[in-house]
This record gives structure tokens, sequence and C-alpha cells, in this order.
């Protein structure tokens, strides 16, 4: 049975009402909540879910309804850039699907929330029609708030749905891409300037790691700042180097990480590459973690 994953993120962290009807949508056979994480400062909540494609496209398509309905831009305020109320839904491949059949997935899926909501859709990543649409960053550059200014712009109209935006959930971006692991570290400070040039440090973009997406937010209730990172390709960069190229330049503004958060889910060899490097294990395998070693009897057994 083949096997799709979304990892769909929503412009609403603060009320638990709203975030439970959207969650609510996941709630059909074939499909598999497996996480959701909301955020009060960032104001946006993030859900893991999985399954068929046909009926996971289908709680993707209601839950864009349902944020649609419930949420409006034009009194949301968060530390999190946003687009849209449906901000942005990835598709990855998990089993017995290509990259290709996520693209097909996502034009799917896109067209009908651009047709029947009439919310403008952009493709991004794997999906993305245009070099300059792969990047999440630049289609949402702007955001919300310069959203109408954009979609007057000569090559920004959207992919699927009206080239205007709607007028409380602004647009959505889908698309297909790899498996990523979003890493925030927390500094102790709250200057948004060292946060922002710690990121600038970090990200591809300006030279820094490779497959890493950084911003620097505020965390305002906290009195803190926050690294946010996307990290897409933890072969090329795994979680401990990002990690301590962070706390490299945060100490040069005298600024240290203070805790640190993944938000979704995250590949299980992730965190034992990170527990190898950080114990400095010799020799260290798989086999060794308990649970795994008991599913590996209970298959072969």
């Amino acid at each position: 049975m083949p096997i799709l994953e979304a990892i769909p993120n929503y412009s609403e962290g603060r009320r638990p009402e709203v975030i439970t009807a959207i969650i609510s949508c996941f709630s059909r056979p074939g499909v598999y909540l497996l996480d959701a994480h909301s955020d009060q400062d960032h104001n946006r909540s993030v859900i893991s879910a999985a399954g068929e494609p046909e009926p996971l496209l289908e709680a993707l398509f209601a839950a864009t309804a349902e944020a649609a309905r419930l949420i409006d831009l034009r009194r949301h305020e968060g530390a999190h850039p946003r687009l849209g109320a449906t901000d942005v839904i990835p598709l990855v491949p998990i089993e017995g699907l290509t990259m290709e059949d996520c693209v097909a997935y996502s034009r799917v899926l896109g067209a009908r929330i651009g047709g029947e909501l009439a919310i403008p859709v952009y493709l991004y990543e794997h999906s993305a029609t245009r070099p300059e649409r792969r990047n999440l960053a630049e289609i949402r550059r702007g955001e919300f708030e310069g959203l109408p200014a954009r979609l007057k712009e000569p090559g920004h109209e959207p992919d699927y749905g009206p080239a205007a935006a709607h007028i409380s959930a602004g647009a959505t971006v889908v698309g297909a891409r790899r498996p990523l692991v979003a890493f925030n570290a927390y500094l102790d400070t709250d200057r948004l300037e060292v946060a922002k040039a710690v990121a600038k440090a970090v990200r591809a973009s300006s030279g820094g790691l490779v497959g890493v997406k950084a911003l620097g937010l505020a965390v305002p209730d906290q009195g803190l700042v926050q690294v946010s990172m996307n990290l897409v390709d933890t072969e090329a960069t795994p979680i401990q180097r990002a990690l301590e190229l962070v706390q490299i330049e945060a100490a040069s503004y005298g600024a240290r990480v203070i805790k640190t958060e993944i938000v979704g889910l995250v590949p299980e060899k992730v965190l034992l590459e990170a527990a190898r490097f950080y114990l400095g294990l010799e020799g260290f395998s798989p086999g060794q973690v308990l649970e795994i070693r008991l599913k590996e009897a209970a298959v072969h057994g």
C-alpha cells in the first residue's frame, strides 16, 4: 500500500477550539494523525499525518477549507512568517511512491484548493513550475500583508486559483519535498539582531551549511530569541553540526543556546547520530538500541 506523508502548517497556535477543528479533519479511514504541534509565539500549528494518498488528500482539502473558515489573517499576529491561513502543505513520499507521484498529488490538491476555495495556490520545491518558486521563502516574501501588491507583479500569478488574495485566508503553498527536520535553538538574549546574524551564518543561501534554511525570530513571551531551522539534507548537515555552528556563532555575540526543540517528527537515524556524536560513542550501531533489536527479533523470529 502506498504511503504519503503531509506536514501542513496552519496560521493558528493560540485558540484551542480552532486547532481542534482543523485536526478533526484528519480523523477518517486511511489517514493516521502522527503528530500535532502548536506554538503560541509563532501562532502556528504543524500537523504530521500519513496514509493512503486519496483519503489523505481529502483530509488536507477539508482542513484547508476549515482553516479558511476559522482563521482571519487580517487579525493574525505571530513571530513566524506566513502567507495564508493554511500556509504551506508539504507532501513527502514514504512508501511505494516516487517524488514524481507526490508532484502529481500536489497539483491535484492545489488545483482543487484554487478552484473550489478561491484561494491562490503556489507550487514549490519539486512541484515548482518556475526555478525561483522552489524556495518557499521567496514565494512568501512580503507575507500576507504584501500579497495583494505582489500578485500584481509580472510573473507572480499563482499556479492555481484567482490572481487575487483571499480576503482573510491569503494564499497557500503546496509542494512535494524530501523529509526534513524542523529544529529550533533558543538563545539567552532578547536581541533579535543576534538571532538574525546567527541564522544568516548558518543558512545555506548566505554561505552557511548545506541544506539548512534558517530564520532569526523573537520569542517575546519568554524574553528570548530563536534560530529557527529547517534541515532539508541531514546527510550533508546532521543536526549536531547545525547546533555546533549555532553555538559558535551565538558565542561571538555573547549569547548561548539554552534549549532546543524539534517540531513535528524526526527520523530515528538523526537522533542516533546526534547521540553518537555527543556521547563520543565508538563502534555504536542502531542494533544496540533495545527497541530496535526487539523489532528486528519480532520480524525475523
